[in-house]
């Protein structure tokens, strides 16, 4: 079956706001069994598979420390299998935030700072059989970093940091 230009941008559209709230059926619908998230090296195990079941648990994982999330999509360009999506990104941090080493262990926590962010982000995303296969971004995580709080770190902060990442630890075993 062939897949026009309008068609491959409303399905990565909608892979990408599937992130705020979508379920995994809804998932399974934009989300190729083969799809790689290559954004996921910093995220729990269950994010690092493939297909639609990894893609959700990276949104339950996102979810898990951001409220209120969605994205503004401002342009979006089709390029033979190639969508490319200029967004902007919001959120509440009302959740630790764990980012993960290459083992899959929580290497960093940033707890809660009930702050809002607003940044913006380019989602790249080949597609396959009218569905996406494979997603990258670029992300301005140093903005979202200051908006939210964490960069630079009061000392308070730091050690609640370091509380957070041992209980993020401590629930890992």
């Amino acid at each position: 079956m062939t897949y026009t230009a309008q068609d491959l941008r409303s399905t990565a559209t909608r892979a990408i706001q599937l992130m705020a709230s979508g379920s995994e059926d809804e998932f399974a619908a934009v989300i190729h069994p083969d799809a790689i998230n290559r954004e996921s090296k910093a995220e729990p195990a269950a994010c690092r598979g493939r297909g639609p079941s990894a893609c959700y648990a990276s949104a339950l994982w996102l979810r898990s420390a951001f409220s209120d999330m969605r994205w503004d999509i401002h342009e979006v360009v089709v390029e033979r299998d190639l969508v490319v999506l200029h967004t902007t990104a919001y959120g509440t941090h009302t959740g630790t935030f764990v980012v993960y080493d290459a083992d899959a262990r929580p290497a960093q926590a940033f707890p809660a700072t009930g702050r809002s962010f607003a940044v913006t982000q380019t989602h790249w995303c080949r597609m396959a059989d009218g569905l996406l296969i494979e997603h990258w971004a670029n992300r301005d995580d140093i903005g979202q970093s200051t908006q939210l709080g964490w960069v630079p770190p009061t000392p308070v902060y730091i050690a609640r940091m370091r509380l957070a990442l041992r209980r993020a630890r401590r629930n890992e075993k």
